[in-house]
């Protein structure tokens, strides 16, 4: 499908592709047997504008609806607000932060602790967009590399957290041709969201979540990738 000049597709889940060796990844051997480091990935100066771009301009916002109870379907009340990480980034002046701060809410039914709508999956303390980008990226390349790619682009993630969530089935995603780089489709919304709420300076979180894909619903899902119709 063309949308607006970009190539869409999908990729198949994480897991399929997240098997990240703890090895020497950083380094390759030359003939003579000795190791030399691996040259950083070359990223297209807008690629990494525009995923970082997307990724910051969460900072801060707030999440706070829920419609009913996602176990029971109960109603709920709100009960407090918590601050979660929602990505590093890497600047010329350091390490930035990112964080949301999301609703907590108890049922009237069966008491259950829930939390808001967030742009994040079940079991996960990173962004779903950083993980949508790594799934990405590893339908075309090593998990290895891809890692290395995003570390490129100035998104802090140490390579335990990919390989602890090597074995979660995280959905289908659309993702777009850009620059010859497969990019998921959620990071170009926001961008565009956050270039249009410039003015303001302030996004709509529910134009947030759909561009997301509302991923704290999101279920198991396996199976192979698919056109994006």
């Amino acid at each position: 499908m063309n949308n607006g000049g970009l190539k869409t597709d999908s990729v198949i889940t994480l897991s399929k592709y997240c098997q990240i060796p703890a090895d020497k990844s950083q380094q390759i051997n030359n003939p003579q047997g000795r190791a030399r480091p691996v040259k950083p990935p070359r990223i297209p100066p807008m690629v990494t504008d525009i995923i970082q771009t997307a990724l910051a301009s969460l900072d801060g916002m707030e999440f706070a609806e829920l419609i009913s109870c996602p176990l029971c379907g109960g109603p709920v009340q709100g009960h407090d607000s918590k601050k979660k990480k929602f990505a590093v980034l890497r600047e010329q002046t350091g390490e930035r932060i990112i964080t949301v701060r999301v609703k907590r809410f108890y049922c009237g039914r069966c008491g259950n602790l829930c939390y808001a709508d967030q742009p994040f999956y079940p079991d996960t303390r990173i962004g779903s967009p950083v993980i949508d980008l790594f799934s990405s990226l590893s339908a075309t390349m090593p998990p290895s590399r891809a890692a290395r790619v995003i570390d490129t682009m100035g998104i802090v993630v140490d390579r335990t957290t990919w390989r602890n969530y090597a074995g979660l089935p995280f959905p289908i995603i659309p993702v777009v041709d850009v620059f010859g780089m497969r990019l998921p489709l959620c990071v170009m919304r926001l961008s565009d969201i956050a270039v249009t709420s410039g003015e303001s300076g302030h996004a709509d979180p529910a134009d947030v979540l759909a561009a997301c894909g509302y991923p704290s619903r999101s279920k198991a899902t396996t199976g192979t990738s698919r056109e994006i119709e």
